[in-house]
């Protein structure tokens, strides 16, 4: 099915080429809309993407040309915030995107504002309790930009799956560990639910838009669940199973961090509201669609030039 064509005079800028970032680009580049994406290194694309370079760690940072920019309508920022600088993004672009036609700028932030809610659900309605670090410093990034005067849009994401980004390589070369902490549950996304939804939510009308949006699919669960659905796929053994308990010590402390946290996001907004449909409800529709692009060659690579997100 050839997708709808959007407004030939909307033009795009994503800030932060990775995963998502990319995967967005190309969606919106087939549905004919003029796109741009950074990266923090030089890229050169064949497939007819516009390159330009942001990159906030170089001396001097290395930013987008002016001329370049002229007439971008939307953007996404996809970069995450600098522990004790804020948003680089904003920091570094704020007066530049002051000055363009900007018809909407979409900010992708994390559910993990919320902080523990034991397991609880929380919608957009609830309150923001971050634990110091990553998600304080992505709560301080929310509320610059949405102080910023301009047409921001938050966007709450949980854990990021897709085509490349999945447990099926990890289970066959046996790097999988198979985690049980009573009562612990996730809530995921597919990549291509983001970039749907953002999209989506670019067509809409300015009063038509929410502020603030969890983006996640309807099935929050333990991640032995989801990886025992991947196992069942493949038709392989699971790991031996591992008490969190017993193991959160020697973990990193990333990884600790993860796990600390247990909450429910909801996506009513998102389907009532919003009125987007997920393409992948559950991880069960997502993993047997990432199976079949990587199993197909389709997958893009996890370390997209660009951001982590």
């Amino acid at each position: 099915m050839t997708p709808a064509l959007v407004n030939p005079g909307r033009r795009l800028l994503v800030i932060g080429g990775g995963y998502t970032g990319l995967r967005l680009a190309q969606a919106a580049q087939r549905r004919g809309m003029a796109v741009q994406l950074t990266s923090r290194e030089p890229r050169q694309d064949t497939h007819g993407l516009v390159w330009l370079p942001f990159n906030s760690a170089s001396e001097p940072p290395a930013l987008p040309p002016r001329q370049a920019l002229q007439g971008t309508t939307d953007v996404v920022v996809c970069v995450p915030p600098e522990a004790g600088l804020g948003d680089p993004v904003l920091r570094l672009l704020g007066p530049i995107l002051q000055e363009l036609p900007l018809q909407w700028l979409g900010y992708l932030s994390t559910t993990g504002v919320y902080g523990d809610t034991g397991g609880a659900w929380v919608d957009e309605t609830g309150t923001t309790a971050p634990r110091p670090g990553r998600s304080q410093d992505r709560l301080e990034a929310e509320q610059a930009w949405l102080a910023s005067g301009l047409p921001v849009q938050l966007f709450r994401l949980p854990a990021i799956y897709g085509p490349g980004r999945s447990p099926f390589e990890a289970l066959e070369s046996g790097r999988s560990r198979l985690i049980h902490k009573p009562g612990q549950v996730f809530s995921r996304v597919h990549v291509d639910d983001i970039v749907g939804c953002l999209l989506h939510c670019q067509a809409l009308s300015p009063e038509q838009r929410p502020t603030v949006v969890n983006v996640v699919d309807d099935c929050p669960c333990p991640s032995s669940e989801t990886l025992g659905y991947a196992a069942h796929l493949l038709n392989h053994k699971l790991p031996a199973m591992e008490r969190y308990d017993t193991i959160a010590a020697a973990m990193s402390p990333m990884a600790r961090s993860f796990w600390a946290e247990n909450r429910r996001a909801s996506n009513g907004l998102l389907r009532h509201t919003v009125g987007y449909t997920l393409r992948y409800p559950s991880y069960r529709e997502g993993y047997r669609a990432c199976l079949a692009e990587e199993r197909g060659g389709g997958g893009q690579s996890p370390r997209s030039p660009g951001s982590t997100t």
